[in-house]
């Protein structure tokens, strides 16, 4: 099971520095490339750059709980709530007529598959934490 949980931290970690890196690098490139960016509000560079900053510290955190064992509860849970808040976000914009509902499952391995295996991996650190494994 731990091959596994550092496995899908580093593939989260990985994933978010490159999503962040693009945003950074190519804000322009990275808001046409995004399949649904474009039905969501007009660009504006800033804004993908700030969110872009957010990324690379996600994937960041997700990296450094992967090394740092008596640390992931904290490097793991941060990143977690923001990812709920964003996948949230994304159901309330379906909510509200922002989007319509096929923007849920087309959203869903970018946005919500990620706050899902980011939940299972903080779950499975306190657990590891618990039982003394890593302790803090």
């Amino acid at each position: 099971m731990k091959k596994l949980a550092l496995g899908v931290a580093i593939a989260l970690g990985v994933g978010a520095v490159a999503n962040g890196s693009y945003m950074l690098y190519s804000p322009t490139g990275w808001y046409f490339a995004v399949p649904g960016v474009t039905t969501t509000g007009p660009f504006n560079q800033h804004f993908i750059r700030d969110i872009g900053l957010i990324f690379l510290l996600l994937g960041a955190s997700f990296l450094a709980g992967a090394a740092r064992p008596p640390h992931r509860i904290l490097l793991w849970g941060a990143p977690t709530v923001w990812l709920w808040g964003h996948a949230l976000f994304h159901f309330w914009e379906v909510a509200v007529g922002i989007c319509g509902p096929s923007a849920i499952a087309r959203d869903f391995p970018a946005v919500t598959l990620p706050a899902i295996l980011a939940t299972l991996l903080t779950l499975w650190a306190v657990s590891d934490a618990r039982d003394g494994r890593n302790p803090a």
